[in-house]
């Protein structure tokens, strides 16, 4: 890796001589393979009569990441593309170093919170904090890029958490929703040093200029959204990268233009973590609490995170979001709109809620909108109804099941939800290895002759799948056309769980 000479320039300064070269030495290596296994699957696998599968039981003997519970790192890295169960949301790959904004979550968040993960795709920190965020909580994920917030909502779909939303917004859009949250992540876009070794692109783009470039726009981000954070709320900053510009000077100026208060977090001494790059350590530090993952130190990439929370104001002062609004604005077009019928009959819909467990059931409203069957938290729906009024939302809830013809087909993200699938609702079929992938890549399904006809539930290792529909002499395959596997070869050595 040949890195830019002004790189070299101002990280030698800024870490000093025999702290670069260590740095120099770990970007030529192979960065570290990392996971987080999805803990909706132990119950699952339980409830299936699988406690011991070797999915279960080969997690244990991996390396933990110390700072995320469900964090492992891998002796290699898998063919993930053609494991079935990271498709079935068993496992998701993110990069170790950013699985520590679980420390924010777990040390500050201790009731149900509405949560906004602004900059989130592909959807590694969004799965992670829906994880770890008290029962009752509401993750809204947001990704300005459209294309890119389709593959946010497939993550999150597969990781099978009902209680979020995906909208596809510029951070400025959010400005209608004043003191709306009580938690922003933003994951700034960054000039992408902490990604060098894993992104020869990171590299070849990296230019001074850019770091300009990047510190400005991030400072833009965090004024657009700052005014969306309730008072008391707490904003998590983070970026990929090692430069005090973006990361130290920014933090610094949240602090002084927002009279934000730093707030430190429990860390252990082994997990190497350094603090504070801009004046040195000592006192300063333990008074500008900040933490940079660099390679040399911890295993993994290039990772900077803070914690700020926004002071407490008076009650006059406070602007605070008006559902008195949104209410007027249903009742408005409830007046004079036209009335219009849904496709989804009261039998569907009563069908659909059947489809449910009763335990969750009672939590959720189904909504009927168009073809389709949503189940959304009941606590949300005016949160709901006011990101519907001034954000474009990709996705909210579950999606339960869509019309097609009279009939009511179970929806993919039914079959991933495990808090949600009532589990005797379908008859299941466990599928080999081959069948899975042929049921990945949307192709014919055989199924036994002995394999009950209708909507069956395939589960490979006692993990649900998705859905076919079984007509006797072939079963039509109801995997998300857009999400198939596309390569139409199998590697020569393939490695999964």
């Amino acid at each position: 890796m040949n890195l830019p000479a002004s790189f070299i320039d101002y990280t030698r300064a800024l870490l000093g001589n025999e702290e670069y070269e260590e740095l120099a030495v770990a970007l030529q290596q192979e960065p570290p393979v990392s996971i987080r296994l999805n803990e909706k699957l132990g119950a699952l696998s339980q409830n299936a009569g699988a406690a011991h599968s070797s999915f279960f039981i080969h997690h244990s003997s991996l390396n933990k990441v110390p700072w995320a519970s469900d964090g492992y790192y891998l002796d290699e890295r898998l063919t993930f593309t053609f494991d079935p169960l990271f498709h079935a949301g068993c496992y998701y790959v993110q990069e170790a170093s950013s699985m520590f904004v679980e420390q924010v979550l777990r040390q500050y968040v201790n009731a149900p919170v509405m949560m906004l993960d602004l900059c989130a795709a592909p959807g590694g920190k969004s799965t992670h904090a829906r994880s770890v965020l008290p029962e009752g909580s509401l993750l809204v994920a947001n990704e300005v890029i459209r294309n890119r917030s389709q593959v946010l909502a497939e993550n999150l779909t597969k990781w099978g958490h009902p209680d979020v939303v995906v909208t596809n917004n510029d951070p400025a859009d959010f400005s209608a929703l004043s003191s709306f949250f009580d938690v922003i992540l933003t994951d700034v876009p960054c000039s992408g040093e902490g990604m060098f070794r894993k992104d020869p692109v990171a590299v070849e783009e990296w230019s001074p200029e850019n770091v300009e470039i990047c510190w400005q726009r991030q400072r833009r981000i965090i004024a657009d959204i700052w005014p969306c954070l309730k008072p008391g709320g707490i904003l998590i900053y983070s970026t990929c990268t090692y430069n005090t510009k973006e990361d130290e000077e920014n933090v610094r100026w949240i602090q002084e233009e927002f009279g934000a208060e730093l707030l430190p977090l429990d860390v252990r001494e082994e997990w190497n973590i350094t603090g504070n790059l801009l004046n040195g350590e000592g006192e300063f530090l333990k008074s500008f609490p900040v933490y940079h993952f660099l390679p040399h130190k911890t295993k993994g990439e290039g990772f900077f995170l803070a914690a700020l929370r926004k002071p407490e104001v008076e009650e006059e002062e406070n602007v605070v979001f008006s559902f008195s609004k949104v209410k007027a604005a249903k009742k408005k077009d409830k007046k004079g709109g036209a009335v219009t019928s849904s496709p989804v009959s009261k039998e569907n819909r009563t069908l659909a809620g059947s489809w449910l467990n009763s335990e969750n059931a009672e939590r959720y409203a189904l909504l009927a909108e168009e073809k389709e069957v949503k189940a959304f938290p009941q606590q949300y729906m005016d949160e709901l109804a006011a990101m519907k009024q001034y954000l474009k939302v990709v996705q909210a809830g579950v999606l339960i099941g869509e019309v097609k013809g009279k009939d009511l087909s179970p929806a993919h993200a039914l079959a991933m939800s495990a808090s949600l699938l009532r589990q005797d609702a379908f008859d299941t079929e466990e599928v080999s290895y081959e069948q899975a992938i042929a049921y990945l890549r949307k192709e014919a399904i055989a199924l036994s002759e002995t394999a009950p006809r209708g909507y069956v539930l395939l589960t490979y290792r006692n993990i649900p799948l998705g859905f076919v529909k079984n007509i006797g002499n072939r079963a039509n395959n109801l995997y998300p056309q857009e999400w198939r596997i596309r390569s139409g070869y199998l590697p020569e050595e393939i490695r999964t769980f």
